[in-house]
């Protein structure tokens, strides 16, 4: 186990004994990590910020529920797209566009490059499969290994292995990039 998901089964443990802050602690650590994947699902800050709080409402009402045989992350891989998925399902929210200066933190000096290359990426992404996009973003933005991303997605993992090389090569097509240094 390493040492994030060491301390995150901490948090866990002292969250469901009632410990506040511990929750606060994983809530602080992971939200970027959500925001991040609800904004490329939906294309729209606002969205993304309600699916937030929608995980993490879900999380805590949920937490014993985890049991910790996996790692959180890949947990809260599967509330996060449960819930832009059930968004859809409902349908409250719709996946759009997404607009690369609404994601961009970037130095205003050098803005003009980085929205380029950030609405290139985001528009590359967005291009892609439903399927190769999550598998991607499970693995690339989540951190999943490709055996927890599987278990997710509930497909096998040479599937997913697939999925995520399919949508690395695609984008490094789209961004005319030789797509060795992508795999």
């Amino acid at each position: 186990m390493d040492k994030r998901a060491a301390d995150d089964a901490t948090q866990i443990a002292a969250a469901r004994a009632g410990d506040l802050d511990a929750f606060e602690v994983l809530v602080r650590r992971h939200t970027p990590v959500v925001y991040s994947h609800a904004l490329r699902f939906f294309g729209d800050p606002t969205a993304a910020e309600d699916v937030v709080q929608e995980v993490f409402i879900k999380v805590f009402r949920s937490l014993d529920s985890f049991d910790s045989r996996s790692r959180f992350s890949t947990w809260l891989y599967q509330v996060t797209r449960n819930t832009c998925l059930d968004q859809v399902r409902a349908g409250r929210r719709r996946p759009v566009p997404l607009d690369p200066f609404q994601i961009s933190a970037v130095d205003p000096i050098d803005i003009a490059d980085s929205v380029a290359i950030s609405a290139s990426v985001e528009h590359a992404l967005a291009s892609l499969p439903t399927d190769d996009r999550d598998a991607l973003l499970a693995v690339a933005i989540f951190g999943l290994t490709y055996d927890e991303a599987a278990q997710v997605l509930q497909i096998p993992a040479g599937t997913v292995k697939s999925r995520v090389f399919r949508a690395r090569r695609t984008i490094a097509l789209s961004l005319n990039i030789a797509d060795g240094g992508l795999s």
